[in-house]
């Protein structure tokens, strides 16, 4: 076990976070597997994704699938990225549940493994007001105060806009450090009413825009790209960092528009909607096809995907790859 760590505060969440899937066996797709999780991969994935330089890691999100995993895989696979990771980044690893109190008790376990944080979206069975959301966002946290929380806000997954008002009160929650944010045409009221105490941290090619709205507080971003190759993200945040410096944001741009350029068939007729409905299995023909690491196949009910929307992430991944391999030679 892990030694526990001082909580995490919002001015630790900076720089490159990347998103892992749990790597799945070949198997992984029928019911009748047991155990689905090639822990080797983990292994080897988390290390490699530190030794890129990579300031943090999130995992058993939606692509993560962490809603598909057993009990027992998830708790190997956290065990598995805490040994590899070895404190030398922080760690956060999902415990959405259907329910508060399984929560809660997912937070206490991956607490005393020795992750430095979770990754928490809502319980999803019921569409929650703002009320609810808020409320059980406090009751997480009175019952683990030591455990920093990156608030996982996708109103596709979640069906809650996390709006205006959310952010404002649990802005008060001193254990939410960071969020994985997408709503970028609310960026700017929502850092006012979240009055900065939360990283808002944006998809990475959306990195650039958030930076030029508040570049003192927009110095974080996730990133699924980095599991098909981490040269792009990693390149991205050095660039972000000098063009906060010099002032000059030419560099960070053109590369923020070559990222965008490995986007333009990931989302099935450029819907975020559509591809939310086929997220798992979209992301994970992605980073196969790149092949920096192996994916593998998703978990049931998820494998059921329409080829052509398969095809566009495959086109994404590869894409992906050979920007990284462009960057690898210089250009």
């Amino acid at each position: 076990m892990s030694a526990k760590r001082t909580l995490l505060t919002v001015d630790d969440v900076t720089g490159c976070w990347a998103i892992m899937p749990t790597p799945a066996k070949d198997d992984a797709s029928d019911w009748r597997t047991e155990f689905s999780v090639d822990l080797d991969e983990t292994a080897r994935v988390a290390n490699a994704l530190v030794e890129s330089g990579v300031d943090g890691i999130l995992a058993l999100g939606t692509f993560g699938e962490g809603a598909t995993l057993t009990w027992e895989e998830k708790e190997a696979y956290v065990r598995t990225v805490v040994d590899a990771v070895a404190g030398r980044v922080p760690f956060f690893a999902g415990t959405t549940s259907l329910n508060t109190r399984e929560t809660i008790r997912q937070m206490r376990i991956v607490r005393d493994i020795g992750v430095d944080g979770v990754m928490l979206g809502i319980p999803m069975w019921v569409e929650a007001d703002t009320a609810t959301a808020v409320q059980f966002y406090r009751d997480v946290t009175e019952a683990c105060p030591d455990v920093a929380i990156c608030a996982y806000a996708n109103p596709e997954a979640f069906k809650y806009e996390f709006g205006r008002a959310f952010w404002a009160q649990v802005s008060d929650l001193p254990q939410i450090v960071s969020a994985k944010y997408l709503n970028m045409g609310g960026l700017y009221p929502d850092l006012n009413l979240s009055k900065r105490r939360i990283r808002l941290m944006p998809l990475d090619v959306d990195y650039y825009a958030a930076a030029r709205i508040d570049p003192d507080h927009c110095t974080a971003f996730w990133t699924s790209g980095a599991v098909c190759g981490p040269e792009p993200a990693i390149l991205l945040r050095d660039l972000m960092e000098k063009a906060r410096k010099s002032g000059d944001w030419a560099e960070a741009k053109a590369l923020t528009d070559r990222i965008g350029m490995t986007y333009k068939t990931l989302f099935p007729n450029g819907s975020f909607k559509e591809f939310s409905r086929y997220n798992i299995s979209i992301e994970k023909i992605r980073m196969d096809a790149a092949g920096w690491m192996k994916a593998g196949p998703c978990r049931p009910p998820y494998h059921v995907t329409p080829e052509p929307i398969l095809e566009g992430g495959r086109i994404a991944g590869q894409k992906w790859a050979e920007l990284a391999e462009s960057l690898r030679a210089g250009n």
